[in-house]
């Protein structure tokens, strides 16, 4: 996982910084955070999931999830504000790096017809944003243990300044980008 943050280093800002005719090391983008949410829609109907969706994702991250409560209650919905929707996790520095490293050389190969992340997902603003469908991807989890297939987003902050720089960037770090 240090391999990662060498490689960030030693590989990566040389190409951006001649790719992009950076002037200083300072310009080059660099991975902020990741942000990783696990959304849930049975919380109601199940108290039990919540607190099973952040067994899971500390399992995946390593860190401690923080609750994610609704904004503004919604009828349709049957939702109120200030009720538990989900809960997720901030990843910066090596923890960050770590993540990565199993995200794109463990867990999406293990993906059912896997031939690449799409390359449409990105903000405008240099930020990245991926779904995964079921959290059994990572080899945290054990499959004879989860009680529900839970899907996740995972976004990928940079300092980027457009998405061309950050696509380069993700691209060099190791993102399987479809062709």
């Amino acid at each position: 996982m240090e391999k990662l943050k060498e490689k960030y280093i030693n590989e990566v800002v040389p190409a951006l910084m001649k790719k992009f005719n950076y002037k200083s090391i300072m310009q080059v983008p660099k991975l902020d955070k990741i942000v990783i949410n696990i959304g849930l829609g049975d919380v109601k109907e199940n108290p039990k999931s919540l607190e099973n969706a952040m067994n899971d994702l500390m399992q995946i991250t390593g860190q401690r999830p923080v609750v994610t409560k609704a904004r503004k209650s919604i009828a349709a919905f049957k939702l109120r504000e200030g009720v538990n929707v989900g809960c997720k996790v901030t990843l910066r520095a090596d923890k960050m790096y770590d993540f990565v490293y199993k995200l794109f050389n463990v867990a999406l190969p293990r993906v059912r017809d896997f031939r690449g992340v799409s390359q449409d997902s990105f903000d405008g603003r240099g930020n990245y944003a991926m779904g995964i469908k079921e959290q059994l991807i990572f080899p945290e989890i054990e499959y004879d243990k989860i009680d529900k297939i839970r899907g996740m987003d995972i976004i990928f902050a940079t300092t980027a300044n457009s998405d061309e720089e950050a696509k380069e960037l993700l691209k060099l770090l190791g993102m399987p980008f479809k062709n």
